[in-house]
């Protein structure tokens, strides 16, 4: 499976050791930036790359990073196509029902709230969870890509 992932400054460091931990788990990442270190650097020129290559590749996952993953989710779901879920901490069956229920195709982590332990281990878990394909969730889905 194709994953792209980006940051910003604020998840440049966690971004580092999500590839490694992603790469070692026989996924084909593709960063898509920042390549270094950029203190004054804005999600969006890097979030954008992420939300296109998933919108265009089908079956392709996201992984976004920054401070709270907020803004990052808000720059991903204005691709149609992307599905972007948040995860900054708090339990962990959220990560299953984002996949579950809502087939969501990007995940967006808080890096300033949870370490990168926990980002790999909510990573996984996200990763490892298919759509149910459940007529309902099909249906509203659906919905959401004809507003």
């Amino acid at each position: 499976m194709k994953i792209y992932i980006g940051s910003d400054h604020a998840g440049f460091e966690m971004k580092r050791g999500l590839i490694s931990h992603l790469v070692e788990g026989d996924f084909e990442v593709y960063d898509c930036g920042p390549k270094e270190y950029v203190h004054d650097d804005d999600y969006p020129d890097y979030i954008s790359i992420v939300a296109k290559c998933v919108a265009h590749e089908e079956g392709s996952m996201g992984i976004v990073l920054g401070w709270s993953g907020q803004g990052e989710a808000i720059v991903a779901n204005r691709f149609p196509g992307v599905r972007c879920a948040v995860f900054y901490g708090g339990p962990k069956h959220i990560l299953t029902l984002t996949r579950e229920h809502n087939d969501a195709n990007i995940l967006s982590l808080g890096a300033h709230f949870i370490t990168t332990q926990e980002a790999t281990q909510a990573a996984d878990m996200w990763l490892n969870t298919k759509f149910s394909n459940d007529e309902r969730h099909i249906r509203r889905i659906k919905k959401i890509e004809n507003l």
